[in-house]
């Protein structure tokens, strides 16, 4: 045991190293990533969202945490937002002072991890040597997911965004869980270096406790006087426990060093595996990330929307597009929105647009060339004026492109059974008679002007969809909108009586004409005479146009066909992967 200390003074010296051990025994963190309480109430709120994270939670606790020992100091939250048990035997609260029913564990603080280093703009993870020895295989797969470009191109579609995050999380399910099966045995060896970590500091809290002993049974023989003064005696007993304890004390220190440094080692061993799955899984979430957010731009839901909307039905709304046939539309229509969105930026109002031939005229930005060429002559300039003067100059004729549309934009659908034959690239005439319907429902959008979705098929089958344009377009009813098929044969009169019905309304209403309806269909119908004169005269007295697009059927599009007489504006579309041959529309309408 060595010689005896002769001095309260000397003991105390000896004893300072573990005094000082035992009052730094809860610095050590269990989270990887630094977070405020912002940061964790945010995490909290979508855990509790988030049927699927809990889920993943019970999952990864019950097969890769055995444990269930309490490692937090009395300063930290778990993912459920409670305070647990320090290693002092403090006991376990939550946010509201009432006892906790639950711990935390490695697992689910790995999941909590993970998402705030998807979740925070600028994560910081902790120095290794801050973290709880239990949480040291947690921190290195953090910071080889966050080390890796894989993850800093997730984090560009879900920092800030908590559901996008959370996504981010269960995308990563699958490797998070090799992760863990790959690292148990360091996971044991790091559980083991944490139990002789806590030996330890207990064996320096119980040299601090025979310390203050010994000192009291030195006060208590030889008078309070005397103790109080430095070179005070202890009492050979006490003298002897506390060298008891310190000598208990370096044992168990040197138990832990051994402990950690053959976790280190199980770390070291596991760290490239962990690395390669972190980059794999990182991969794999940013894709379904994109994959996601490309969805939902293509189907019109902007980012602003998305913040918006609450978790839930954010999160039926993506399993929606994801799992329905809407999925396999939705590159056909982001491409029909871009198209539009093009064609609306090179529109110009009152432009001359296509040229078609020479006429005469005194348009000076027309005069074709030969005509100019005459001011270069100073005999032909006399007659270059004169024929100004009487409109007689050479123009370049043209057919104009001006938008003349006031009115509501109504799309008519046709869903019958032949529309569900694909073409090109397995692309069905719905498909794109809806993506071009979508692409319409914008348009109006854009220029403040009502949409209503016609669909139809056999007269006795219609649907009628409204979208006005005081009024955000909900995406659910757009999805409905676009996933409604009728079936059945085909009939122009109910559809086009209920477009000429819904003008005729708006007129009466509002004072508003000149409205344009979009006939698509595949197919030639016959109508009645008396219809086609009510028909007639509701055009002329509500200035509205029609335009026909037929899909896939070019015969359909002839000129003594029944929508050619139906139509201003006719055109057949055979390539159903060309979004281009409808770019006019977006010009003129």
């Amino acid at each position: 045991m060595g010689e005896a200390p002769s001095t309260l003074d000397e003991l105390a010296r000896r004893a300072g190293k573990w005094l000082s051990l035992s009052a730094a025994a809860t610095q050590r963190h269990t989270a990887a990533v630094a977070a405020d309480r912002f940061d964790r109430i945010t995490w909290r709120d979508t855990y509790e969202q988030s049927a699927a994270l809990r889920e993943l939670a019970e999952e990864l606790n019950e097969r890769y945490d055995h444990t269930h020992r309490d490692v937090y100091d009395h300063t930290h939250r778990d993912a459920y937002g409670r305070t647990h048990q320090d290693a002092h035997g403090r006991s376990r609260q939550d946010a509201h002072g009432r006892p906790s029913a639950r711990p935390s564990t490695h697992t689910t603080d790995l999941l909590t991890d993970v998402f705030l280093a998807a979740y925070k703009v600028n994560p910081r993870l902790r120095e290794r040597t801050e973290m709880d020895a239990s949480r040291l295989v947690n921190h290195q797969v953090i910071t080889s997911l966050v080390e890796s470009p894989e993850f800093a191109e997730l984090r560009r579609e879900t920092a800030g965004d908590p559901y996008a995050a959370a996504m981010a999380v269960l995308a990563q399910a699958t490797a998070l869980r090799r992760m863990l099966e790959a690292t148990r045995d360091a996971q044991d060896k790091a559980e083991q270096a944490r139990e002789a970590q806590q030996d330890t500091e207990r064996a320096a809290t119980t040299v601090a406790e025979a310390l203050q002993q010994a000192a009291a049974e030195t006060a208590e023989t030889a008078g309070a006087a005397e103790a109080d003064e430095d070179g005070a005696a202890p009492t050979p007993d006490g003298a002897a426990a506390v060298q008891r304890t310190i000598e208990a004390a370096e044992a168990a220190q040197a138990a832990a060093g051994q402990a950690a440094q053959s976790a280190a080692q199980a770390l070291t061993t596991a760290a490239p595996g962990i690395r390669a799955a972190a980059r794999h899984a990182a991969a794999k979430a940013a894709e379904g990330a994109r994959a996601e957010a490309a969805l939902m731009r293509a189907w019109g839901v902007g980012p602003g929307e998305l913040e918006r909307m609450p978790f839930d039905r954010r999160a039926r709304l993506a399993e929606r597009l994801r799992t329905s046939r809407l999925a396999e539309w939705a590159e056909l229509i982001g491409r029909f929105r871009q198209m539009a969105d093009g064609e609306r930026a090179r529109r110009v109002e009152n432009a001359t647009g296509e040229l078609v031939g020479v006429t005469l005229g005194n348009d000076l930005s027309r005069v074709i060339p030969s005509e100019l060429a005459n001011l270069g002559l100073p005999a032909l300039r006399a007659v270059f004026a004169a024929r100004y003067a009487a409109g007689e100059l050479m123009l370049y004729d043209s057919q104009g492109e001006q938008t003349t549309g006031r009115g509501a934009i109504i799309a008519c659908v046709d869903t019958s059974h032949s529309m569900y034959e694909a073409g090109p690239g397995g692309i069905t005439r719905e498909a794109w008679a809806k993506a071009c319907a979508l692409a319409l429902l914008d348009q109006a959008r854009h220029a403040g002007r009502d949409f209503v979705g016609i669909l139809f098929s056999a007269a006795d089958k219609l649907k009628v969809f409204r979208f006005p344009a005081d009024r955000p377009a909900d995406i659910a009813h757009v999805l409905d909108f676009a996933e409604t098929f009728l079936g059945g044969g085909t009939s122009y009169q109910r559809p086009l009586s209920a477009a000429g019905g819904l003008l005729e309304e708006e007129f009466n209403d509002a004072a508003r004409m000149r409205g344009d309806i979009v006939m698509l269909t595949d197919d030639d119908c016959g109508v009645t005479q008396e219809w086609m004169r009510g028909w007639n005269d509701a055009k002329h007295r509500l200035g509205f146009r029609v335009f026909g697009v037929a899909i896939g059927a070019p015969r359909v599009a002839e000129a003594d066909s029944v929508l050619d007489a139906l139509c201003d504006n006719l055109r057949a579309v055979e390539d159903l992967t060309d979004v281009h041959a409808a770019a006019d529309l977006f010009r003129v309408i």
